[in-house]
């Protein structure tokens, strides 16, 4: 990879510029990270509480480089198959049963049992070529002629046996499958890997990657978002329901607001022709912003407070 291969992460200001063009208001220190990773050839591993726009930024990052996606999303006992490859073996099957009138004529002139075992473990290479083979997001994206992005989600839910399985691929960009030996990446791709750190991730793995923790965004920072995603929203509205949003973050909850749900919040603000941010308001729209009923009881609980906070 070098610049040429991403132009259009040449530069850390035309980083910020173009994410903030598709969408994403890009600090310096992110698209720092990203300039980084591209001249490096280094995968990104993204750290911070749930709904700061982790998934998002790589998305971005495709949609700013102009190459495709591929995402595997991890769970518990994510393993090859599903990550790397598997054979069709429904495929498989079939041509079997449709060959098997040409059995006579590979046999035919063969003497004895080892001669015509040999005959048939060469008809039987056939079946494990990369016609038979489907691709798993690890080696979909590593065969991307012009190069790609990769998404590994929620790393942290995945087992550290899957991250040891990850170490050939992030190191060396290939993958060994025994049927057809080593196949290496067309064009290495862009890699982010988000974790929302509910487990420690092993030091293999982070010692790969280049760190990049992001944060629940400042005032101004979440404003500039809403902003931007919800032109219609009054500036005034805005400023109220992010200053809001920023002190419902501070209480013990189970679940606090993700950006994404200060967005929808403003977007129905926006619906219900609000111009002021008045306690019944806020009251009927709780369930907008918090998913936990236990959560809205406690923002109930704390609505003077939460109010003053939002005048400022």
């Amino acid at each position: 990879m070098s610049d040429n291969h991403y132009p259009a992460l040449h530069d850390v200001d035309a980083i910020q510029q173009a994410f903030e063009s598709a969408g994403y208001i890009c600090t310096s220190r992110i698209a720092t990270v990203v300039r980084l990773a591209a001249a490096l050839e280094k995968p990104v591993l993204i750290e911070g509480p749930p709904g700061v726009g982790k998934t998002e930024l790589a998305k971005t990052c495709a949609m700013v480089v102009d190459r495709p996606l591929v995402r595997l999303q991890c769970y518990e006992g994510l393993d090859e198959s599903k990550a790397l490859y598997e054979w069709k073996y429904g495929k498989q099957l079939l041509y079997t049963q449709l060959l098997k009138e040409q059995l006579g004529d590979v046999l035919e002139g063969a003497q004895g049992l080892y001669e015509s075992m040999a005959r048939l473990r060469q008809f039987g290479d056939v079946f494990y070529s990369e016609d038979f083979l489907e691709s798993r997001p690890l080696l979909k994206a590593m065969g991307e002629q012009q190069g790609g992005v990769l998404l590994i989600d929620e790393i942290d839910k995945a087992d550290f046996e899957f991250e040891s399985l990850l170490l050939e691929v992030l190191s060396d960009f290939q993958v060994s499958i025994p049927e057809l030996g080593t196949i290496e990446a067309r064009s290495k791709p862009l890699v982010f890997l988000t974790s929302n750190d509910t487990r420690d991730l092993s030091d293999a793995l982070k010692r790969r990657c280049l760190h990049l923790y992001i944060p629940f965004p400042t005032v101004e920072l979440e404003a500039r978002i809403v902003a931007s995603r919800v032109p219609d929203l009054a500036q005034s509205m805005t400023d109220q329901l992010v200053r809001f949003v920023q002190a419902v973050r501070s209480l013990d909850l189970k679940k606090a607001p993700a950006i994404s749900e200060t967005v929808d919040w403003a977007k129905s603000l926006v619906l219900l022709h609000a111009r002021d941010l008045d306690s019944a308001l806020v009251t009927d729209t709780l369930n907008v912003l918090l998913k936990y009923e236990e959560d809205i009881q406690t923002a109930k609980g704390q609505l003077p407070k939460l109010m003053a906070a939002a005048a400022g």
